[in-house]
């Protein structure tokens, strides 16, 4: 996307970044790479084995369970600030540095979440690898394995600078349903948004926000290519889904990781900031005071 001989060693070009392009700037001054891989209850995956039997070469494993907010029981929410400065500055990440986030996922879905996270806290030299690490095997580029190596300098600071308008709580949902300007946008599949599939995570009721549209998450990524959709497919998904990129949207899913894959298309798309509902369907579903509907999106919406 941009070759590595630009003014600044340590900038990613855009949200998104390729293969070639890391593989080219491997080993950079300022670059940090890290694996920000999280899997779905009951997945049988283990994400951090996963890092230490294969990694991009010089990746360090980012923990979004971990760097979250210890006081809250719903999972992997936003940390306090001070919590985030400490986990980036661990990973390496300090104010100065450009950040590469990938994940095994093959659809981008906790690398998105590392993403958002970075950019929630002020961070705007952050991208996401397209493809991931299936990508990146396929293609052959390097990889290592074995114990991480850990910094043997003292942790790199990292200053956040909190953005509050690039997240929703369930008041701002529930306020914004039927709102003209606001539209809220669930990245679940479609028959868990329909209602008629399980949820994942046990206590919580099916169905979806009302008013809501649906994008399920996988629709992002071209099943050819392994690699995001492009802007003409994003275009034609919107359309589809009845979403309008200009209204706010406010992005959803079942715990605040799928919907960062949205905002993140949509900001390689140019589009503005889609904020994030940070509890998403592991709060709304579980708590009896908040509407819900089931079926097929409204027309209206």
């Amino acid at each position: 996307m941009s070759n590595h001989h630009g003014p600044s060693p340590a900038t990613v070009p855009a949200p998104s970044v390729s293969a070639d392009w890391l593989a080219a700037n491997l080993g950079r001054p300022g670059l940090v790479i890290l694996d920000g891989s999280w899997y779905l209850p009951g997945s049988g995956r283990d994400p951090a084995g996963e890092f230490e039997e294969r990694r991009i070469q010089g990746a360090r494993f980012f923990d979004i369970d971990e760097c979250s907010d210890p006081d809250e029981e719903l999972p992997h929410t936003i940390p306090p600030a001070g919590r985030f400065g400490e986990c980036a500055g661990a990973a390496g990440v300090s104010n100065a540095s450009a950040v590469v986030v990938y994940d095994g996922s093959g659809v981008n879905l906790s690398a998105a979440r590392v993403w958002w996270m970075f950019r929630y806290f002020g961070h705007d030299n952050v991208a996401v690898l397209d493809g991931g690490m299936k990508y990146w095997m396929a293609a052959g580029l390097p990889t290592e394995s074995g114990p991480s190596i850990r910094m043997l300098e003292a942790p790199a600071p990292f200053i956040p600078d909190p953005r509050p308008h690039l997240m929703r709580t369930a008041h701002d949902v529930l306020t914004a349903i039927g709102a003209a300007h606001t539209q809220i946008v669930d990245m679940r599949p479609a028959g868990r948004f329909a209602g008629t599939e399980p949820e994942p995570r046990a206590g919580l009721r099916s169905g979806h926000v009302p008013g809501s549209r649906n994008v399920p998450y996988a629709d992002l990524v071209d099943p050819r290519t392994g690699l995001v959709i492009d802007d003409r497919a994003l275009a034609r998904l919107l359309v589809h889904a009845g979403v309008d990129p200009e209204r706010q949207l406010v992005g959803t899913c079942g715990s605040g990781t799928s919907a960062c894959a949205f905002a993140w298309k949509m900001a390689c798309a140019g589009h503005g900031d889609v904020a994030i509902y940070d509890g998403s369907w592991s709060e709304w579903g579980g708590r009896e005071d908040l509407p819900v509907d089931t079926g097929p999106p409204d027309a209206a919406g």
